[in-house]
């Protein structure tokens, strides 16, 4: 056992590599590795944002609601705007905008 001899004392230590043998395992093959965290975290924020940009449309869609609900005017131009109705006497033109090329 020739080849032991010429191993430095410190990598013999069983702490040591009792040691790096845990901090690998933590860090790639654990089911809570620190890689996979990271990813969660990303997740996390990207899903916070989400929550917060649909809370807002909530908030104006029950806004929208109330209105329609408490103003006879308001249905008439939400169905105007939205859904393109008109009244028998009238004419409507439909304008498309078409983005300018430069």
């Amino acid at each position: 056992m020739k080849f032991l001899t010429h191993i430095p004392s410190w990598l013999k230590n069983k702490y040591l590599l009792t040691g790096v043998f845990f901090a690998v395992w933590m860090v790639f093959f654990d089911p809570k590795d620190i890689l996979s965290d990271v990813e969660r975290r990303d997740k996390l924020k990207e899903l916070q944002t989400s929550e917060l940009h649909l809370k807002g449309q909530i908030t104006d869609a029950k806004k929208e609601l109330d209105l329609l609900r408490n103003n006879a005017q308001s249905i008439e131009k939400y169905a105007r705007e939205k859904y393109l109705m008109k009244k028998d006497n009238e004419d409507l033109f439909i304008i498309k905008s078409t983005p300018e090329n430069k």
